[in-house]
């Protein structure tokens, strides 16, 4: 669909040249994201989101039937060599190694180790996977991840991470930057929701929070919470923090309207305030189109109706505030009226502000700064 960068991706075939064109496996529910061809071409391998995953599927060019040869963890680069499948793949314990499997899938193989000393020196926690009923009832997916030397007597503060996109996941893979493992390292549990609008449970899923950027994800997110308290009762429900960048950092300035006495604090990394003006200061004018159905003038409801703005009236709970001065997709002053608005209001608040950064921080040194200030303030106000 024209303007929808998170529609479903297909595999199309032509006949070369001039030749018929069809989708190949057409039912299947995914997006794959990278493809390579089998020795004889009756077999295409190919990578998609996939339940938390980024697995590894092979597709009948002929039938259309596909199969999963790697479900676990999150695949990327896949190659031939020889009769084998080589492939990098990193999971929420591990960056990325290469591995291979043969052709049907079978007899694995490690090939690097590269971080396997470095591993052995730093403290992982265990995760898992669990679903639960979110918006309409329907299956939502969710990653804990323990703290480190964790004991099931103790209670640990929670750290409830909001994923960006809003098209996106947190998924089973190892990131430079929003990496639970830091702060399962400081002592944390940490909480991460696919919530309505994520990839990877089908199209109708990641569809489903167009035009309500508010409305079903928070349910998700409230449910998903509550879900993971009550499974998980060494998680102390009463020192919650939440974070999120992007579209984390817009449902973080939601929350402070619509959700404000249920967290100890907040950290909105690069999150909208206002919708209607954001239209109108971001590079990528397509993308709001899309999700809020028009533009500004013709459907300035699209923009009001979740618009984090209309309910600074109901913020008390302290945020971190966090932007960089070259991100073109969330403008500075989106971050910038947020700490204006805590700070009229004598809300608790810091920001954090970073000259060379855009809409990500990806120098090594800011990294570093980043994440010390943003482990303290969770600190200051769980601990």
């Amino acid at each position: 669909r024209p303007r929808f960068e998170a529609d479903r991706f297909y595999i199309k075939l032509r006949s070369w040249p001039g030749g018929s064109e069809r989708i190949l496996a057409e039912t299947w529910d995914r997006s794959p994201s990278s493809i390579v061809w089998g020795p004889r071409g009756r077999t295409i391998y190919a990578n998609a989101s996939n339940l938390g995953q980024k697995s590894l599927f092979a597709i009948n060019v002929k039938k259309g039937a596909v199969k999963t040869l790697v479900k676990e963890g999150y695949v990327s680069s896949i190659a031939l060599a020889g009769k084998r499948i080589v492939y990098g793949m990193n999971t929420l314990k591990s960056p990325v190694e290469l591995y291979s499997i043969d052709l049907k899938g079978r007899n694995p193989m490690t090939i690097t180790a590269i971080n396997a000393e470095k591993l052995a020196m730093a403290k992982m926690g265990d995760y898992e996977q669990f679903t639960f009923k979110g918006w309409n009832d329907e299956t939502v997916y969710c990653y804990v991840v323990k703290p480190v030397d964790f004991d099931p007597q103790k209670k640990y503060p929670v750290a409830f991470l909001i994923h960006g996109g809003p098209q996106g996941s947190f998924g089973n893979r190892f990131h430079y930057r929003w990496n639970p493992q830091t702060y399962a390292g400081r002592g944390y549990a940490v909480v991460m929701v696919d919530f309505h609008g994520s990839v990877g449970y089908g199209q109708a899923f990641t569809d489903s929070i167009s035009r309500d950027w508010g409305g079903k994800p928070l349910e998700d997110l409230k449910k998903g919470l509550a879900a993971a308290l009550e499974r998980y009762p060494w998680m102390d429900g009463d020192r919650v923090a939440a974070l999120g960048a992007s579209f984390g950092g817009y449902m973080i300035n939601w929350i402070a309207g619509q959700w404000p006495d249920r967290f100890r604090c907040l950290v909105n990394h690069d999150g909208n305030l206002d919708e209607r003006f954001a239209y109108y200061d971001t590079e990528e004018l397509w993308f709001p189109e899309w999700d809020h159905g028009g533009t500004p003038w013709d459907n300035p409801e699209g923009y009001e109706k979740q618009n984090p703005v209309n309910y600074v009236k109901n913020w008390k709970t302290p945020m971190l505030v966090i932007h960089g001065a070259l991100d073109f997709r969330v403008v500075e002053t989106q971050g910038f009226a947020t700490f204006n608005a805590l700070q009229r209001r004598g809300i608790p608040s810091k920001l954090l502000y970073f000259p060379d950064e855009n809409h990500w921080v990806l120098k090594p040194h800011n990294s570093i700064f980043w994440h010390d200030t943003v482990l303290g303030w969770l600190d200051q106000w769980t601990k």
